[in-house]
Formats: C-alpha cells, structure tokens, sequence
C-alpha cells in the first residue's frame, strides 16, 4: 500500500536541499517561512510548501540557525483560516532576533488567521426544545473535564446559582485544624450558616456534585474558590475545608457567595452544564439552533511562553507578533480551590513572558481566556503592546512586573509601553483580577487604552504597602479611558489604584467614570497605602459611587487641575491622619449635585488645599465637613478658591466645556481636552472601542440589584 509519509531516508536526501534552498533566500532578501491551514510541518516552509503551526516554523528556524546561516531579518508569515493550537509555542534566547535582524510572526497580507485552543464539539441533539446535549468521549476516555464552554464566538454560562446577583451569609465560624508557620493557618474547616435561598440549593447536591462544584465568595476586594466538603440540611450549615481566610479580609456576614457547576442549577438559557458521563448540556439562547451552533471547549490554557535564561542572563530579544488572533483557551480550578489574592496575583497570563527585552505585539487579539491575557513578569525590558483587542477574559488584561522585587535592581521589569489598546470585559473566572497591573516594576507606559467591564480596579501600580522601599518609579497613566468598572460585586478599587512609594509617577489626562463598588470603595483615583510623589493632573473623574478621590495614606502627592463631577457619596476622601504633608490638592473643580463634599477626616488630614473651585448644585452653602466655606478658609485651608459655578456646558451629557472664563483665571485652571482620551487611529478602531449600550445598561441594573440584602 502506498503512503504519503516521508520515509527516514529520503527526508535525511531532501533535508539538505531545503536548508540550502531556505538559506540562499535568508542570506539574499531576508528568510520568510510560510505557514497555511493546508501546509504540513513535513514541508520546506516555502510560499509553495508551507508549514502548519508556529511550532513547526520555530523548529524550522533553529535548524537554520544551527547550520549559521541566518543572520538577515525572519518573517514568519502566516496564512488566513484557524489554526488548532493544544500546545503553546515556546521561545528561548536562541530564538532571538537582533536590532538588524528581528524575527517576526506576522498576518500574509489581508488574512486574518486564529491560532484557537479550544476543540470544537459537535453532534447536538435535543433533550428538549429548551436543553440540548452532546456526547464528549473524551471525557470518559481522557477525563478531559474543561471548566469554560464558548458558543458562537461568546463565553457560556457553566450552570450556576443565582443566576442574578448573589446568595448572602447567616453566620460564619471556623475552627483551625492545622496552624503551620504562616500567618494564616494552613487548614482550618470554615463553617458557613447560609438563608434558606442558598441552603436549598445545596440540598440538591448529589456525591458527584460535592466534588465538583465551585463555591465563589466575594468579600471585601477578594474572592475565593472552594469546593464545598459537605452541607447540614437541618442546620443549613456547609463546610469549607482549606487554608483559613486572612484576618483583614475575613469571609463574614457582609460577604456573599454563588455556587457553581451542579445539574440542578442548569436552568435558564445560555448556560451549560458537563456531566462526569460525557454529556454536554446547553441551554439555548433565543434565536440559537442546533444548525447554527458552534461550540468550542479549551483544550490549551496557554499560548505563548516567552523564557530567557535566568541563570546565565541571556534574554529573548527581538520578536514581534504581528496581525495575530489567539483565542479560546482555558483554566482548571485546583482541587483545593483559589484562595484570596488580591488582584489575582497568583494567576498567569495565555502570553507568559520572562527575562525578554524588544518583545512586541502590534495589532493583534486575545479572547476568550480561563487566565489573563499577558504578563511581563521577571526582567522583561523595552516590551510593548500596541493596538491590541484584548477582550472576554477569565482573569485580567495585562500584567507587568513581578511579584517580588528582585535581588538584583537590573532584572527589574522595566520600559514596557501598553498603548492604544482595547482591554475590557474580564473578570469572569477571577472577578477580583485588573485591567492593566504593574506590581514591582518601573518606566511603564500605559497610555491611551480603552479599559472597561471588570469587576474590580482598572489599572494598578506599585506593589508595596506602606513607606518601605518600592521600585516602582516613573511609571506613567495617561490618557486612558476607565469605565464600568466594579458591577457592584467587590469593595475597594479604584479606577486608577496605586500602593507605595511611587516618586515620579503620573496619573494624567485619564477619562475615568462609573466605578460601581459593592460596599464601601469605588473610587475613580485611589491612592492606598503608602502612595507617595505621585501627580494626578487634568484627570475627569466622574460618577463614582463613594468619592472621585480618595487617600487612604500617603506622601506628598500632587492632586491638581482636575474635574471631579457628580460623585454619589463624596466627592473627595482622606482617611489617615500622619504628621508629614500627605498631599497638596490645587487648581481643581468639584461639581456636585449629591451626598457630601468631603468624606472620612479629610478636614483633618494635613493637606495643602487652595486655588480650587467647588460648586453645589443644590446650595451656594457648601458645608467642608461641618464648617462653613469661610470657617474653612480661617483655618488655613483653599484661601484663593472660590464657589462659584464653573458654568459646564452639559454634564449630564458629558460636556463639561466650561463656559466661566473668570473662574478658570482665578483659581489658575489650564483647561484640558478629555477627549483625547482612550485610543487613537482610524475611525474604524474608534468605533470598536465604543462601549455596547446594551452592556452599560445590563452594569446600572447590576449596581441597583446587588445593593439589596437578599435572603
């Protein structure tokens, strides 16, 4: 019988008829290796014989290298139509480009290629007009057990109750099993006392449920994943076995909870559920068929690892992706669940990169994570992401730094540039992960980006907690706009957060609204604790829940020549009372038509504060805390500000044009163009940015629904 296979002996004949042929081109105008839905990693990587995956063309490559024959610029090009990726694409130093000789992946002019993780699952059939279901062999064969299901391009719902908002808490107890030497103790058994919405759906548990359910809580500014270890139907108390909760953030009364992936939950549409027996269930949405069904499971739950060598120093250098999708992907609870992190800190990123320098990614698209999309985590320099679509995450956008500072300042992460990107609608997985967050890292550009629909901060800098050494210097926050933030899921965040000693850094020019918190903490600028040498100028903040403005503690930040409008509870906030200059607040606006102007012992809190405008829509008799405006200006504080209407030519449509000229001179307020917030280019990547209505009113009813105390 005849087969198309490549024999051992006539591959080591063609082998050296390819290299040559590959090399001449290399050595002439530049090597290009080709790659094509019908090519084969068999194949020479020509125009004629293309490859099949990146992995194939990367081989290909270092077997070039390894003859030393390439020393001109690499293109990898890539041809239109979607690529099956299960595993990632791994880069080393010697994958390395040079400044002369970078080596790129790129789009073949006019496609439009998507290298996909997920495996297509097809075969639907009726259970019902209203549930369908599909066998999956391999999850009795390879117990191939995926947790994220997306359909027609969007991310399903895994069965879960309720299916709106949140189940609350009677009473919480625990008691430690197993202390250990850190600060928390290792094992504890968590008991929950829950209402009886919440209690009866735990009742419908069956064995198999206990073991893979997921019950989420969501307290304060964190969340944690458990599995819950058994329930008490006559007391309506469930336990949660693992590592007990931290003490500042404790799961209690005020914390809520949803439950997750058990048959009896699958009950509205658009959610699925996967059966240990191999059945897929699904829901349909109205207007679905079986006919028009694509459904799509995560097989890979990464991309890209991007890897120099640690010990030796020797970075990946030179690599640019270019006009690339990268979509579906996937993330597996461990067994013993997700503990409380802030900001997800623990959780990695589809695109992992560590100790690089010139790594780019131009114009392309991450969507449909179990994870985040990228990090920039160890000794990364000189890296940018630039007009990206980053969207439909499990965790966050972008991250930047490490998680601690290195030993050596030299392999801090440094210089990377996120510019002119769309990063929005994450959170899905981890609801307490960030838009963009840069933790112990330096230099940073996060500029011009549209970054909405999380539920928890937008974009967060420094990782340090109060005033010992940060390296997190110099970091720019510009021009982006950050909005629809929060859903009234989670508590303190901000839409600009930013912790430690952060000397040159600058928040500025930022379009930053709605930022709906659940409790306490929704803030449009948040300086927490220990923020220092920060400036935040020609920022408009408006429609935060507590305060436009808030300072836990810090040092000698510069609050000046901003707009804060119509925030509901405050309008600015200090809340920490040390003996150096905690910050200079001047040349601002405050407009306000609700709640109070200053919140916390902001009157108390040593602040420089003058040359400020502030205007009361309700009351020429503005009350600094319980002082009158000329009681304030006795004990020292904004002598050349003034009340006065700044004459905003329609804020409730965001036109805060200011029409009162004399006011603007007086207080010495530089009039700034908002507008230029968010992304740049073609009207065509504008209009993408734009925020779904559809979307914005779905945040409103979330932010009104989630207020309430349901039992």
């Amino acid at each position: 019988m005849k087969t198309n296979k490549l024999n051992i002996k006539t591959f080591l004949i063609i082998l050296p008829v390819v290299l040559i042929s590959l090399c001449t081109q290399a050595q002439s105008s530049g090597l290009r290796i080709f790659i094509s839905v019908s090519g084969s990693d068999a194949n020479q990587g020509t125009k004629e014989k293309p490859l099949a995956s990146l992995n194939g063309a990367i081989t290909k490559l270092r077997a070039l290298r390894n003859l030393q024959m390439v020393d001109s610029p690499v293109e990898i090009i890539i041809g239109d139509g979607e690529y099956f990726m299960p595993e990632p694409l791994e880069l080393n130093p010697e994958d390395s480009g040079t400044d002369a000789a970078p080596v790129t992946f790129k789009a073949d002019e006019g496609a439009h290629p998507v290298f996909s993780g997920g495996k297509k699952i097809n075969g639907f059939e009726k259970v019902s007009e209203t549930l369908w279901r599909a066998k999956v062999p391999e999850v009795t064969t390879y117990g191939w057990y995926f947790e994220q299901l997306y359909v027609n391009g969007n991310r399903a719902v895994r069965a879960k109750s309720p299916n709106t908002g949140f189940y609350h808490l009677n009473a919480t107890s625990g008691t430690v099993l197993q202390k250990g030497n850190a600060k928390v103790p290792e094992l504890a058994i968590q008991q929950f006392t829950l209402f009886p919405n919440g209690a009866s759906q735990l009742a419908k548990y069956s064995r198999e449920d206990f073991e893979n359910s997921v019950i989420t809580f969501y307290h304060n500014w964190d969340n944690t994943r458990s599995r819950v270890y058994s329930f008490n139907p006559d007391s309506s108390t469930a336990l949660v076995v693992g590592p007990m909760t931290q003490p500042h953030n404790k799961i209690d009364t005020k914390s809520r909870y949803s439950l997750e992936n058990f048959k009896a939950a699958l009950d509205t549409c658009g959610e699925w559920f996967l059966d240990r027996s191999g059945y897929l269930y699904y829901m349909p949405l109205p207007g679905e068929t079986i006919e028009n069904l694509e459904v799509t499971a995560p097989v890979a739950d990464r991309f890209i690892i991007i890897k120099g060598n640690e010990n030796t120093g020797k970075k990946v250098e030179n690599i640019r992706f270019e006009n690339l999708s990268f979509q579906f992907s996937g993330y597996k609870m461990p067994f013993e669940g997700n503990q409380q992190a802030q900001a997800a800190h623990p959780i990695e990123a589809v695109i992992m990169t560590d100790f690089a320098k010139k790594i780019q990614f131009v114009n392309c698209e991450i969507a449909h994570t179990g994870m985040n999309a990228f990090w920039f985590r160890s000794a990364c320099t000189d890296c940018k992401i630039e007009h990206c679509y980053i969207h439909d995450l499990g965790a966050g956008g972008v991250k930047i730094g490490d998680l601690f500072q290195p030993k050596n300042l030299e392999n801090l992460t440094r210089n990377i540039v996120i510019d002119n990107n769309i990063i929005r609608s994450g959170g899905f997985i981890f609801p307490c992960a960030v838009g963009v967050i840069s933790f112990n890292a330096s230099d940073n550009q996060i500029t011009h980006n549209e970054i909405a629909d999380f539920r928890y901060s937008g974009v967060s800098v420094g990782w340090v907690w109060g005033y010992s050494f940060s390296p997190s210097k110099r970091n720019k926050v510009e021009f982006n706009h950050i909005h629809h933030l929060g859903w009234a899921e989670l508590c303190d965040m901000g839409g600009v957060y930013c912790l430690g000693g952060s000397e040159g850094t600058t928040v500025s020019n930022n379009l930053i609204h709605d930022i709906q918190s659940y409790d306490y903490g929704g803030w449009g600028m948040y300086a927490d604790e220990g923020s220092t040498g920060i400036v935040m100028e020609n920022n408009l903040v408006y429609n935060c829940k507590i305060a436009g403005f808030h300072q836990h503690y810090g040092k000698e930040n510069i609050i000046r020549n901003n707009i804060f409008a119509n925030n509901t509870i405050y309008q600015l906030q200090a809340s920490r009372i040390e003996d150096h200059l905690s910050l200079s607040f001047t040349n601002n606006i405050i407009l306000f038509g609700s709640g109070s102007l200053l919140g916390s012992i902001w009157d108390k809190v040593k602040i420089f504060s003058d040359h400020n405008c502030y205007w009361d829509l309700r009351t020429k008799d503005i009350r600094f805390a319980k002082l009158s405006f000329a009681e304030w200006q006795k004990s020292g504080k904004d002598l050349h500000s003034v009340i006065a209407d700044p004459g905003f030519v329609n804020p409730s449509q965001v036109d805060f044009t200011i029409r009162n000229k004399a006011m603007t001179r007086k207080i010495g307020f530089k009039v700034f163009d908002y507008s230029q917030a968010g992304v740049y280019g073609s009207e065509d990547w504008k209009k993408q940015a734009a925020f779904d209505p559809e979307i914005a009113r779905q945040f409103d009813k979330a932010v009104i629904r989630n207020a309430y105390r349901e039992k």
